[in-house]
């Protein structure tokens, strides 16, 4: 079974700990494991050109995909033993990124907004492979009492992250600098 490792934009701050990351993913640490990328500061650059340019939340919702793409290729060049995929869930490798370009036509399930992010685009990604757990690397910790909905309250996590959660229904782990928190589990109504 799959896990899905979402590694936060903000981690390229903390060089140590991405590159530590990376290498355990490489190794198989954490089993067999596709990493979705934030978008980090290229994902920032596209919301200042937002501002500057104002173009619509659809065309900042392509380049957003185009920076977790930009993220992919630097981690597979931080780790070459990392394989880059536009389509991970077809003979994925036992470690890869994952490469959002194939959304950037669009799809149906996901909105084309600064309420989705990478933190949901993994939570769909999970769903559709039916993955095991979903993991969100962050550089803040969670409570273990808190929520999908308290964690986007609060801005950890995105808008839509509440969603997305009962549409994966799967263990959701957070694992911030000093905490490794699972998340309650909910049930679909």
């Amino acid at each position: 079974m799959t896990t899905i490792l979402k590694i936060g934009g903000s981690l390229e701050f903390d060089p140590a700990r991405l590159r530590a990351l990376l290498t355990e993913v490489a190794q198989g640490v954490h089993g067999r494991c596709i990493v979705v990328p934030g978008g980090g500061a290229f994902a920032d650059a596209v919301r200042a050109d937002q501002i500057r340019d104002g173009f619509d939340d659809a065309e900042a919702h392509r380049r957003a995909l185009d920076a977790m793409g930009h993220r992919a290729a630097h981690f597979c060049d931080q780790e070459p033993r990392l394989v880059r995929s536009v389509e991970p869930w077809a003979a994925a490798p036992a470690a890869g990124v994952w490469d959002p370009a194939s959304l950037r036509a669009g799809h149906p399930d996901i909105p084309e907004s600064w309420d989705v992010t990478s933190d949901s685009l993994a939570l769909w990604l999970a769903a559709r492979l039916c993955a095991r757990r979903c993991v969100l690397v962050k550089s803040a910790d969670a409570a273990p009492d808190e929520t999908p909905d308290i964690l986007a309250r609060r801005g950890l996590v995105d808008a839509a992250f509440p969603a997305f959660a009962m549409r994966y229904g799967g263990p959701i782990a957070i694992w911030g600098p000093t905490r490794q928190v699972t998340l309650p589990q909910r049930v679909a109504a």
